[in-house]
């Protein structure tokens, strides 16, 4: 992860301040800056919030950064310093707020507050959304299944919709009603999935299936992470950790062993944390929030090791990789 060799490290942060910006991530240094202008006919239309960048995601491939905000998901190239997007998703009617990719890059998936969830064929030439599902309050998050299968969707309302893909049968859970599940996140090793609402509360489940049947949630524990709304929940890639982050200005780290609290990263300056992600070998955590910041913490530790600055607002997201291809 701290390699002087940033050629396999990928590293871009984004949020109120409409840019999105690419970083060197052993030195803190920034090397690229992309506008973001979102859709000004859609801020004075509807008289909202300013519409910033809500989600990026990096391809499989690492060759696209997509990044999703209002009526549209838009695709830059990670290889070229074109400022421009290569490709651009729009007819969305509403904000998007998360994205995310198969495995092997053959599709797209997009949740957002059309309360839904959209399947994206990225082989297609014509840009258009192939597979919708519908469901009955703006959706916050949607975490794809390491079996490539199923779509679990988070929603305002608090309910998780379990979208399979193959049948295009669906079950929902609602753990705690009326408090807004924020984010959902299932361990590589698909033995976990843990949900985080604005209530501040964790909710982990046991997970059991095969390829030819839908997952089974068993509920496992439920938390008390935070004392204010929960924004993110992500467990590390070697699936021994957890992390949740919040509006409490805090990011926690759980065992998965026994889901007891290890670590907790703070920053008097810090503010609301938004995103998070782990180093490919669970050692590091990088995290984005409301004082402008991203970070880089040891998870150990509990320490801060770089601090990329540059943003005039708020961070709200990032996407991260530092795994070398094959």
């Amino acid at each position: 992860m701290m390699s002087s060799n940033s050629d396999p490290v990928i590293l871009a942060t984004a949020g109120y301040d409409h840019t999105i910006r690419f970083w060197q991530a052993h030195t803190g240094i920034c090397h690229r800056t992309v506008q973001h202008p979102d859709s000004a006919l859609g801020y004075y239309a509807v008289g909202a919030c300013s519409r910033q960048v809500n989600d990026l995601e990096i391809t499989p491939d690492k060759q696209l950064l997509a990044a999703a905000g209002y009526q549209h998901i838009r695709m830059y190239d990670l290889n070229s310093n074109n400022a421009n997007p290569v490709i651009s998703y729009d007819n969305i009617s509403k904000n998007v707020t998360t994205v995310g990719f198969h495995q092997e890059g053959k599709w797209m998936y997009t949740g957002g507050e059309d309360n839904s969830a959209r399947l994206w064929d990225l082989r297609s030439r014509n840009l258009q959304c192939q597979r919708i599902f519908q469901v009955n309050a703006p959706v916050n998050c949607v975490c794809l299944h390491p079996n490539q299968g199923e779509l679990f969707v988070g929603d305002q309302s608090g309910a998780i919709h379990i979208w399979d893909l193959k049948t295009d049968h669906n079950e929902q859970l609602t753990p705690e009603p009326d408090a807004a599940i924020q984010s959902i996140s299932i361990d590589p090793e698909a033995t976990y999935m843990a949900a985080v609402n604005n209530k501040g509360n964790c909710y982990v489940w046991s997970l059991r299936g095969n390829l030819d049947e839908p997952t089974q949630l068993k509920p496992k524990t439920k938390m008390t992470a935070h004392s204010k709304y929960s924004l993110k929940c992500q467990f590390s890639p070697d699936s021994r950790l957890l992390a949740t982050t919040s509006a409490d200005s805090s990011v926690k780290i759980w065992r998965t062993a026994d889901f007891s609290l290890m670590t907790e990263l703070k920053e008097p300056t810090q503010r609301w944390v938004w995103d998070c992600v782990f180093s490919g070998d669970s050692q590091y955590i990088i995290t984005a929030s409301s004082d402008n910041m991203a970070r880089l913490w040891t998870v150990e530790q509990g320490e801060v090791k770089r601090e990329y600055s540059g943003h005039q607002k708020a961070v709200v997201c990032l996407a991260f990789k530092d795994d070398i291809p094959e």
